[in-house]
């Protein structure tokens, strides 16, 4: 098949089908009646030779056919948005842009302090959202542009993302000052020994603490579960639960809550920290300049954590 026998309009409706999965949504999201949208699909159905689409209760299923080509034409028409619509410069300085960029809590008490410093000096109009990477729909966001970039330990954005690698980190066993078990500090036998606070942190990679030290063979006595590490200092602080955590967020709270860190006696992998944006930003200028402002003053930081 030749390029010049597909409209790229069809293309378009089998991209928002993919999405949507309803042919009423796809015709209110393109502004176009519905047989419009049933007639693209039919002949996409005859080029292509196959059903694409089956109806279903919960919508149009996608084709084991849809479901190879989703990936190719999604990021193509993303470029071609992208190319067709790019500003030649981005001036951050009289720039009122406000960029949208997922993280975790961990991410907010490590990264924006800093950030927010660079933005009132470099671009004083400048204005930051954040969102949880743990939200379900993040990668259909950012594949929308409705996010602008994530920063983190964010393992699942792989196929049609680019990254660039700020740091690695560890993971380090995390207590109040005093505590019983860390005269010589942690020990496998401490470890055992302790109450443990576990963090959840379900839709981010931080799930790889449970499971490797599952895998150990290691069954701790977890008294508290959290969903996410906004108060784990705070009630480390005034108990004697110990908590495994990421090094930059135990760095963070050493001083300020009176805490201290052992390196853990479970083998746990580094995690490697990006920062990640989707292919149809790849080429805008205002998106390549926050990537590069992140870039600049947290990569650095990769020595601490190796």
């Amino acid at each position: 098949m030749e390029l010049r026998e597909i409209d790229l309009n069809l293309l378009i409706v089998f991209n928002e089908l993919l999405r949507l999965r309803r042919v009423s949504a796809v015709a209110e999201s393109l502004d176009v009646s519905q047989p419009a949208v049933s007639n693209a699909l039919n002949r996409l159905r005859r080029l292509l030779n196959d059903e694409l689409f089956l109806r279903t209760a919960k919508g149009m299923a996608p084709t084991p056919l849809a479901e190879r080509l989703a990936e190719p034409i999604g990021y193509a028409l993303g470029a071609i948005h992208s190319s067709l619509n790019e500003r030649v410069t981005f001036d951050p300085a009289a720039s009122q842009r406000h960029f949208t960029v997922a993280m975790t809590d961990i991410g907010e008490i490590h990264f924006l302090p800093k950030l927010m410093q660079r933005l009132a000096e470099a671009a004083p109009r400048v204005t930051i959202g954040t969102i949880s990477t743990s939200r379900s729909d993040l990668r259909e966001e950012m594949e929308n542009g409705r996010i602008d970039l994530a920063i983190g330990f964010v393992p699942d954005l792989k196929t049609g993302f680019f990254q660039r690698r700020l740091f690695r980190q560890r993971y380090v066993c995390l207590y109040r000052h005093g505590h019983p078990l860390a005269e010589n500090g942690i020990t496998l036998k401490a470890f055992r020994a302790a109450q443990h606070l576990a963090i959840a942190a379900e839709g981010t990679g931080h799930g790889v603490v449970d499971e490797v030290i599952q895998r150990a063979g290691i069954v701790r006595d977890v008294r508290l579960r959290v969903p996410h590490f906004g108060a784990v200092a705070h009630i480390v602080q005034n108990t004697d639960l110990i908590a495994v955590v990421p090094q930059a967020y135990a760095d963070r709270t050493l001083e300020p809550f009176g805490l201290q860190t052992s390196a853990c006696p479970v083998k746990i992998p580094d995690i490697v920290i990006n920062v990640l944006w989707h292919a149809k930003k790849h080429r805008e200028p205002d998106n390549q300049w926050l990537r590069q402002l992140v870039s600049e003053h947290f990569s650095t930081q990769a020595s601490a954590y190796v």
